[in-house]
This record gives structure tokens, C-alpha cells and sequence, in this order.
């Protein structure tokens, strides 16, 4: 079983709840967008405690990065990455299959949701192959949106945000279901990657099928 300590370089916020963590990258640590590892804390009685989260940064990029929702009233591991600081050290540990990136689609994705998908779309945009693929992105609020000003960039006209429970100019504010889907997708003869609370990914996986999608052709987090 793999395991490193590696130290955390770099700590900056993305949202009121979520931050981004820079840690030291193995020599020879290597993983593909989409997949994730499992962190665990270097302190007594939480060694054992590890939670899973997707690389955000690049293969290429001579840190790892994490981008992670802290739950300030549940004393888990989350709250306890929140509380530390640069110099801090934390163990990582065997890379793992999660999304993998098949071909042009729709992602689909709701609040922290949107990881797995963060290091897909910056390779596509990197790569020059971002063109044919489309964002649907869910939050409570626009407060709540991870990363928007550089999925606009480099998704365009091709994401839609959408929020549940704040009517904004410039926003959608209707539930990503079948009708939605339905209005905004014409063809289902493709891609759909789907990754957001269990619920969310169950419904939505139900109503792609219901419209047409082929099961194989739905990808979520497993």
C-alpha cells in the first residue's frame, strides 16, 4: 500500500468554503485527470481516518493540488484539512480510478461535485481539445460556484450555471432534471459525465437513461 507525508506548500481560498492545497509531489507520483487519491492526517488517532479527493492540478505540474469543501460543523476530516496551515503535513496515498475522460460530452455536476471534472477540462483546454464539450453546473448560490471564472474561460457559451436557491441576473435557476435536460440537449447519443451529492447522480443517471442515453455511455464517479 502506497503512502507518502508530503507538506503542504501552499493554502488560498476559492470560495467562503472552499480552499485549494498545494502539497509536495512524490518523485515518480504520477495519476491522469480524473483520478483521485485518499488524504489522511499526520495526527494521533486520525492516521487511519482517509477521505478521498481528485487531483485539481495537472500530471505535469510539480505539486500535487486539491480543491476542497470544508464542513465547519462536522468534526471530520475536512474540517481538520481547513485548520491547517503551509508546513503542515499530511499523508497521500494509492492513486485510483475515478472519472476517466472518454470523449466530447456533457458534464454534469453539482456544488463540490465539479473536482473530478476541474483537472479533465484543464487538460482539454491545455490540450486545445476543449471544443465539443459542455458544462452544466449546479450550486445553492453563485457565492457557492468553484472556480467560475475559469470554467467561463475556458468553457465560453459551452457552461450554463444554474442555482438552486438564489435568483441572480445571469443565472439559471431551474433544477438540473429530465426536462431540464431535455430542453438543453438535443442529441443524447454521447458522453455524460455526472458527479455531485448521491441523489443528484442517481436522479440525473435515471433521467438520462429515460431520454435516451446509452447506461455505458454515462460516466460518475464510482
Amino acid at each position: 500500500m502506497e503512502s507518502h507525508a508530503v507538506r503542504i506548500i501552499e493554502i488560498h481560498d476559492v470560495t467562503h468554503d472552499v480552499k485549494c492545497f498545494r502539497l509536495e509531489k512524490p518523485t515518480g507520483y504520477t495519476f491522469v485527470p480524473g483520478q483521485a487519491t485518499e488524504i489522511s492526517l499526520s495526527v494521533p488517532g486520525w492516521e487511519e481516518e482517509r477521505r478521498p479527493f481528485t487531483f485539481t492540478a495537472l500530471n505535469e505540474a510539480p505539486y500535487l493540488e486539491f480543491t476542497i469543501k470544508g464542513y465547519p460543523g462536522h468534526n471530520g476530516v475536512t474540517k481538520r484539512l481547513h485548520e491547517l496551515k503551509p508546513g503542515d503535513t499530511v499523508n497521500i496515498h494509492d492513486v485510483w480510478g475515478a472519472i476517466s475522460y472518454k470523449g466530447p460530452g456533457y458534464f454534469i455536476a453539482g456544488g463540490a461535485g465539479i473536482t473530478p471534472f476541474i483537472a479533465i477540462l484543464r487538460q482539454l483546454y491545455k490540450d486545445q481539445k476543449i471544443a465539443g464539450n459542455y458544462l452544466f453546473f449546479s450550486n445553492k448560490t453563485a457565492a457557492d460556484i468553484i472556480y467560475e471564472s475559469e470554467l467561463t474561460r475556458m468553457l465560453g457559451k459551452n457552461v450554463c450555471y444554474t442555482l438552486t436557491q438564489e435568483k441572480k441576473e445571469g443565472f439559471d435557476s431551474r433544477k438540473i432534471d429530465a426536462s431540464y435536460l431535455r430542453e438543453q440537449i438535443k442529441d443524447f447519443n454521447q458522453h455524460f459525465y455526472v458527479c455531485g451529492p448521491d441523489q443528484m447522480v442517481k436522479d440525473i443517471s435515471a433521467a438520462l437513461e429515460e431520454l435516451g442515453a446509452k447506461a455505458d455511455a454515462v460516466v460518475f464517479e464510482k
